[in-house]
């Protein structure tokens, strides 16, 4: 039975960061499927669509990395499609606390269904979605932590 993992966010948007991480888990899985959270309370600038539209984008060259929307608990998108892992990424030991937490939560959700934690290379490792939002939004140079499509969504505001 292939082994399916299960990487959600709200990639909104999607870095370089997180890229590597699917990257790592592409070559450890059989199948990687990014999970694009619809409902979030983060209030994404951009829509679930284009989100979705930039990872697949930004991801087009892993072959065994699927992207999806979803809604709901992630527990239950999990069971719906057999993945028997989630992935979490972990930048700092700041991002820990929470992410031990959530853990434990899904783990009395769903008990069949793991967690495991990956770590970025060294040069992602301080990047994350909201910095990258506003680093754009007033005016800097994100080329360095973002694919050039969403640099250009970002810088002019093409978001949905």
């Amino acid at each position: 039975m292939p082994q399916i993992a299960v990487y959600p966010g709200t990639f909104d948007p999607i870095t370089n960061g997180h890229a590597d991480l699917v990257a790592r888990a592409s070559r450890l899985f059989d199948e990687v499927v990014v999970a694009v959270a619809r409902d979030t309370s983060k209030r994404p600038v951009c829509d679930v669509a284009q989100r979705v539209r930039l990872a697949e984008l930004v991801l087009a060259e892993m072959p065994n990395v699927r992207v999806q929307p979803f809604d709901g608990l992630l527990m239950h998108f999990c069971q719906r499609i057999g993945a028997g892992l989630v992935i979490r990424g972990l930048r700092a030991v700041s991002d820990f606390e929470y992410e031990f937490q959530l853990a434990g939560m899904n783990r009395r959700l769903a008990p069949e269904i793991e967690t495991i934690f990956l770590t970025p290379a060294e040069q992602y490792a301080f990047i994350s979605s909201s910095l990258v939002k506003e680093i754009a939004a007033l005016g800097g140079d994100v080329s360095e932590f973002v694919h050039p499509e969403v640099k250009r969504v970002l810088l002019e505001g093409d978001c949905n």
